[in-house]
């Protein structure tokens, strides 16, 4: 029998604050509310990706209070209800835990999509098919995540392992999850890569709310009673002060470590042909924009004037403040008026390093 998609949701989850892409992403501006590649900001992009696949009041996002008021701003389709606003960060089991209570109330039968806020995705049509995929997956009770098929040896990101094909009949192969793996070393990467059963951890999950619910109350009981709590008091008076109340008692956990490598019906969809990417870091931006016969990416209607410059990206504050570059390759260069940052492509990654040291001598204004 067909599914019944009236039921489907989507949860954006949008209350990071993309600290690897600093000075660019600011607690105030996170990378989701920036225009990084192309006119839209990536949460715009994010909802428009999910036209024709769900209604504006199907669609849900959980964000802090901070992010929300430029978010329905940007896309003023997503009805006011449909914006759940944490106290405080407290990790994504909380996010989908507060999604799953939430949708429970409105629809007894609701199944949901889990997505981030700030990735790229260039094949629409493909990731729609996979959604509905592993939406009927879902239906027969499997926590059901995407992996993205690697193309490279990449450190950045966990790894799932697919043991055997799931039974029975569906749009797209689907497997039993063997295994989850933290992000290895480049010795580790390299053999998870040639091994061909493993895929990125992409972060974007399928589940019914039923589903997620029971898991959470078996293998993170302390999240479910106050889920369950907060549940009593939605929709009363109360809701806001239980909210705010509970909210501070909760571990600070993933869903992947809190649930999912805990949870017995797992599932992963390997995806391949997505194009792909978390726009983690700036050199992240090398795989998602048209870089110049050179090699060179300049972001943000940048002038810049590259002189035996190669394979080098540049991001400007200002539409008229001119960059020069005289021989230099393999760099990433970002200024935004106050603060500037140079550094080589492959290191990119320790830009949350400064960030960090940034925290820790209180040099807000930066931040």
């Amino acid at each position: 029998m067909a599914m019944d998609f009236s039921h489907t949701y989507a949860v954006i989850m949008a209350g990071g604050g993309g600290t690897r892409l600093w000075p660019v992403s600011r607690k105030e501006r996170p990378k989701q509310l920036l225009p990084l590649l192309g006119q839209e900001t990536l949460f715009q992009s994010t909802v428009k990706r999910l036209e024709n696949l769900f209604p504006p009041e199907r669609i849900m996002v959980v964000t802090v209070e901070e992010q929300a008021r430029e978010m329905r701003v940007q896309a003023p389709e997503i009805p006011e209800d449909n914006y759940l606003i944490e106290p405080a960060p407290r990790g994504t089991a909380s996010v989908v835990g507060m999604a799953a209570m939430v949708l429970q109330k409105r629809d007894a039968e609701a199944s949901m999509a889990i997505l981030p806020s700030d990735h790229f995705i260039r094949n629409v049509d493909l990731f729609h098919y996979l959604l509905k995929a592993a939406f009927e997956v879902a239906d027969n009770g499997y926590l059901v995540t995407l992996g993205i098929t690697p193309n490279a040896p990449s450190t950045a990101y966990g790894y799932i392992q697919q043991g055997k094909a799931l039974e029975g009949e569906y749009k797209y192969p689907a497997y039993v999850v063997k295994s989850f793996k933290e992000k290895p070393d480049e010795q580790a990467a390299q053999q998870l890569l040639h091994s061909g059963d493993h895929s990125w951890n992409s972060g974007m999950f399928i589940w019914r709310a039923d589903a997620i619910m029971n898991e959470i109350n078996r293998h993170m009981p302390q999240l479910g009673m106050e889920l369950q709590t907060i549940g009593n008091a939605w929709g009363t008076p109360k809701q806001k002060d239980v909210l705010n109340e509970r909210w501070h008692r909760l571990e600070n956990e993933t869903v992947d470590y809190g649930v999912m490598e805990k949870a017995e019906r797992v599932a992963v969809l390997p995806a391949g042909g997505l194009g792909w990417s978390d726009v983690g870091m700036w050199s992240s931006l090398f795989e998602v924009l048209l870089p110049d016969m050179n090699g060179n990416i300049a972001t943000n209607s940048s002038l810049h004037l590259a002189h035996e410059t190669h394979n080098t990206m540049v991001y400007g504050g200002s539409i008229d403040r001119l960059i020069v570059t005289i021989g230099v390759d393999d760099m990433v260069i970002v200024d935004t008026g106050d603060a500037l940052l140079v550094c080589k492509t492959d290191q990119s990654q320790k830009v949350k390093e400064v960030v960090e040291h940034l925290k820790k001598h209180r040099q807000e204004k930066y931040l």
